[in-house]
């Protein structure tokens, strides 16, 4: 039996969803370049293509925003469930709970669109209540008329954000709402496959996200700068991390090769916030040294920026709290999951790899009379 550790190159299904090319720093979601969405539609518009298949028109638009908007109020028994979790508990591992309790109507097999919009509208509901609990404020009730994005950022601060800033959330949101199959979607596909309902699969995902090696890299990002803190301190900090061996958060990526296609299109809206992040210089000085000693430390290896690097300064600009980097990164990262829920269960077969056993064997069994 042939090993790929990792399942590196490993087809499990076909998918009309998003397709990262690593080789070329290409990104699509169902035919369209992810980029070009990011600036050019909303964040409801990729929502719907990624979850209907098709970018919607006026009427489509309007009906996807209401059902979003109805269904994003949390009931009496989930706030109750929130306030009753215990304070060391993660933002994710609360998000992981609260979900898995969710009455979603007719949670069982196979999947529907339906259950996929209230797993999804929900989860940034849940997440800024739980939130503003943890920061001892009084939680801040979804607002009718605001966009997904703009409600979010709304239920976080109690203001209705500076639409600059619902644009550039926007962006990154939209950048990030799938990414071919990743950990997270393959555990969210394989449990799909047991034909388990659709909030298990999610729970499995958000799980899987859990994890170090796949999320929580913005923060960490976060943690490079204010190590850093100036300019002029950047060739001396980098030069030492990469001396030392350290990994340097922010660059390289395990699909992509040559730029990031994402980290390009964020770096665009994060300089178009140009005065109203202090610490936007300080991520272009950072850069430019990082990719220039990057190549003299670790030659041919083209590690150039990933999206955590600029998502962490977008996030930082319009107020998301570091704690919650992850968790928004979740939020829409539900609707990929979701998406590829779905489109398991239209053809599905239970996904049951094998590992090659290299234990001893015992002596030969005894004959039975």
């Amino acid at each position: 039996m042939e090993l790929h550790i990792g399942l590196e190159n490993i087809a499990i299904a076909n998918s009309a969803i998003s397709y990262a090319n690593g080789e070329k720093g290409e990104l699509i979601y169902r035919g369209y370049w992810a980029g070009e969405l990011a600036l050019d539609k909303s964040y409801e518009e990729v929502l719907h293509l990624i979850l209907f298949g098709t970018l919607p028109d006026a009427a489509e638009l309007a009906q996807l925003r209401a059902r979003l908007e109805a269904l994003r109020v949390l009931d009496s028994a989930t706030t109750a469930m929130i306030a009753a979790l215990p304070a060391q508990a993660s933002d994710m591992a609360a998000l992981r709970a609260v979900l898995s309790c969710q009455p979603i109507a007719g949670a069982d097999w196979p999947p529907t669109l339906d259950q996929a919009l209230a797993i999804f509208a929900i989860a940034p509901t849940v997440i800024a209540h739980r939130y503003r609990l943890s920061q001892k404020l009084a939680p801040v009730a979804p607002r009718a008329g605001l966009s997904h994005i703009e409600n979010y950022l709304y239920m976080l601060s109690g203001k209705v954000p500076d639409p600059d800033f619902a644009r550039a959330l926007s962006a990154y949101l939209i950048l990030c709402i799938d990414h071919d199959t990743n950990a997270s979607t393959f555990a969210a596909r394989v449990v799909a496959s047991t034909q388990a309902d659709i909030v298990s699969a999610v729970c499995a995902a958000i799980g899987a996200l859990i994890g170090p090696l796949h999320g929580g890299a913005p923060s960490k990002v976060d943690d490079l700068l204010d190590e850093i803190g100036s300019a002029d301190q950047a060739q001396r900090v980098i030069s030492g991390k990469l001396e030392r061996g350290e990994r340097l958060m922010g660059f390289g990526h395990r699909v992509y090769k040559t730029w990031d296609p994402r980290a390009a299109v964020l770096k665009k809206v994060a300089t178009s916030l140009h005065g109203k992040d202090p610490l936007l210089d300080l991520s272009l000085a950072v850069e430019k040294t990082a990719v220039a000693l990057l190549e003299q430390h670790k030659p041919g290896r083209n590690l150039y920026p990933n999206v955590e690097f600029w998502a962490a300064a977008v996030l930082r600009a319009v107020g998301v709290p570091k704690t919650l980097y992850t968790p928004t990164f979740c939020c829409t990262r539900i609707a990929g999951w979701c998406a590829h829920v779905l489109e398991q269960a239209q053809n599905n077969r239970l996904i049951r790899p094998k590992a090659v056993y290299i234990g001893g064997r015992p002596a030969a069994p005894a004959q039975l009379d």
